[in-house]
C-alpha cells in the first residue's frame, strides 16, 4: 500500500541518493559511493529518518532482481563460457581463503566451532549484484576482466549453498551427509540445464514474434525473468541467478535491435534510476555497532582478514592461468564487494539457532548477536570499499598498459 510515509521515504532517499552520488561523482569517486553514503546519512546509523520496512525491502530486492537481468542484457554468454576456467579458480580461491581466516579469527576471539565456520561461511560469500553495479558504473562489465568477476561471483554463490547445505547439515545430525550435498548439486545442475534449454529452444521462438507495441516485449521479458527466477528459488539458488540468465538468452542476436533497445533501456531506467538507490540505501538500514572495545577488536580484524582472504584467494585463482599481479589485483578486489546476501545467510543460522536451542540440540548458539553484527559491518565497509578499490586497481594497471580494452572503455566513463 502507498502511504504517505512511503512517499516521504522515497523522496528522501531518491533525492539525498542522486545529490550524494553526484558530488561523489565530481570528486572522482565512483556514483554508487554516493548512495551509501546516503544511507548512513538517512539510515539509523547517523539521522534516522528512513528505517527498514517491508515496501522498501521489496523495491531494495527488485532492484537488484533488475540489475541482473540487464547485466545479463550486456553480457556475451560466449565470453561467459571462454573464462569458465578461471572464473572457477577465482571462485574457488576467494571462497576457501577467507572461509579458513574467518573460522581461525573467531576461534581466536573465543568462538565455538560451528559458530567459527559459520563466519568463515559468512565473510567468503561475494555479492554478485553489487559487483555488477559496480563494474557497470566502471563500464568494463562487458571485459574479458568484467566476464571473469562476474563468472566466479556465480561460482561463489553455488559455493556458498553448497557449504552452507553442509553447515546446517553438521549442526543439526552432528555428522556429514553426502546425500544432502548430492541433492544440492543435482538441483543446480537442474536448474542450469533447464535454463540453457529453456534459452536455446525456447526463448527464440517468441523473441521472433515480438514487436513493442503496448511493451508487449517488456512484458515477455519480465515474465522469462521471473520464470528464471522462480527456478532458481527452487533450486535453492538466489533468484538474481535466475534474472541474470534470462538477461542471457534475451539478446540482441535473438530479436530486432530496435526493439533489444527498447527492453535494455527500460530495464536500465527501472533499476539505475529508481531500484538501485533504494537497495545501497537499505544496506545502512541493518548497520548496528555495539561500541564495545573487544566487540570492535573482532570486527576489525575479521574485516580486515575478509578482504585480505578474498583479494589474496581470487588474486592467486586467477594468476594460475598467467594473469599479472595487476590483473589478479583487479579480479581481488572486484570479488571483494559484499552486500545483503550475508544478511539472508546469517539471519537463516540465527534462526536455526534458535530452533536447535529450544529442541536441546545444541546448548550454545550457531551465532552470537555480535558475530551477526560483525558480519553486517563487514559486508558493509567491503561494499563500500569495492568500489574505491576496484578503481584505484584499474586505474594503476592502465598507466602500465593503456592498451588494455578496460582502459578503453574507462576513458569514454
Amino acid at each position: 500500500m502507498i502511504t504517505k510515509q512511503l512517499v516521504i521515504n522515497l523522496l528522501l532517499i531518491l533525492s539525498v541518493a542522486w545529490i550524494m552520488g553526484d558530488v561523489f561523482r565530481r570528486l572522482g569517486l565512483p556514483f554508487v559511493m554516493g548512495e551509501l553514503f546516503a544511507g548512513i546519512l538517512l539510515g539509523p546509523p547517523v539521522l534516522g529518518l528512513v528505517t527498514a520496512a517491508p515496501p522498501l525491502e521489496l523495491m531494495a530486492e527488485f532492484g537488484i532482481f533488475f540489475v541482473m537481468f540487464h547485466t545479463g542484457l550486456e553480457m556475451d554468454p560466449k565470453e561467459l563460457i571462454e573464462h569458465i576456467r578461471p572464473s572457477l579458480a577465482v571462485a574457488v580461491g576467494g571462497f576457501v581463503l577467507p572461509f579458513m581466516l574467518g573460522y581461525f579469527v573467531t576461534r581466536m576471539f573465543g568462538g565455538t566451532l560451528y559458530q567459527s565456520l559459520f563466519v568463515g561461511m559468512g565473510i567468503s560469500i561475494t555479492a554478485i549484484a553489487v559487483q555488477s553495479v559496480v563494474l557497470r558504473s566502471m563500464r568494463i562489465h562487458s571485459t574479458y576482466l568484467g566476464h571473469i568477476i562476474i563468472g566466479a561471483a556465480i561460482a561463489d554463490d553455488i559455493l556458498s549453498l553448497i557449504g552452507l547445505s553442509v553447515l546446517i547439515g553438521l549442526a543439526k545430525t552432528g555428522s556429514f551427509e553426502p546425500v544432502s550435498v548430492i541433492i544440492v548439486l543435482s538441483k543446480v545442475v537442474g536448474f542450469f540445464a533447464v535454463t540453457i534449454l529453456m534459452g536455446q529452444y525456447v526463448v527464440p521462438r517468441f523473441t521472433i514474434r515480438l514487436h513493442d507495441r503496448e511493451a508487449k516485449a517488456f512484458t515477455f521479458a519480465m515474465v522469462t525473468a521471473l520464470l528464471m527466477a522462480f527456478l532458481a528459488e527452487l533450486a535453492g539458488l538466489h533468484l538474481i541467478i535466475g534474472a541474470f540468465m534470462a538477461g542471457q538468452f534475451v539478446r540482441k542476436e535473438m530479436m530486432d535491435e530496435k526493439i533489444f533497445d527498447a527492453i535494455s533501456d527500460r530495464f536500465y531506467g527501472l533499476s539505475y534510476g529508481f531500484l538501485v538507490p533504494i537497495f545501497f540505501v537499505s544496506l545502512s538500514f541493518h548497520l548496528h555497532i555495539p561500541w564495545d572495545l573487544s566487540f570492535m577488536a573482532f570486527a576489525a580484524v575479521l574485516t580486515g582478514m575478509a578482504v585480505v582472504g578474498k583479494v589474496i584467494g581470487s588474486g592467486v585463482g586467477l594468476a594460475f592461468f598467467r594473469r599479472d599481479i595487476r590483473e589478479s589485483l583487479i579480479v581481488g578486489f572486484g570479488m571483494n564487494g559484499r552486500g545483503a546476501v550475508e544478511l539472508v545467510v546469517a539471519t537463516i543460522v540465527l534462526q536455526l539457532s534458535s530452533d536447535l536451542m529450544a529442541s536441546g540440540t545444541i546448548a550454545e548458539p550457531l551465532l552470537t548477536e555480535n558475530q551477526f553484527s560483525a558480519l553486517i559491518l563487514m559486508a558493509f565497509v567491503t561494499t563500500v570499499m569495492a568500489p574505491i578499490t576496484l578503481k584505484l586497481s584499474v586505474v594503476k594497471a592502465c598507466k602500465a598498459d593503456e592498451a588494455a580494452t578496460f582502459c578503453k572503455l574507462m576513458d569514454e566513463n
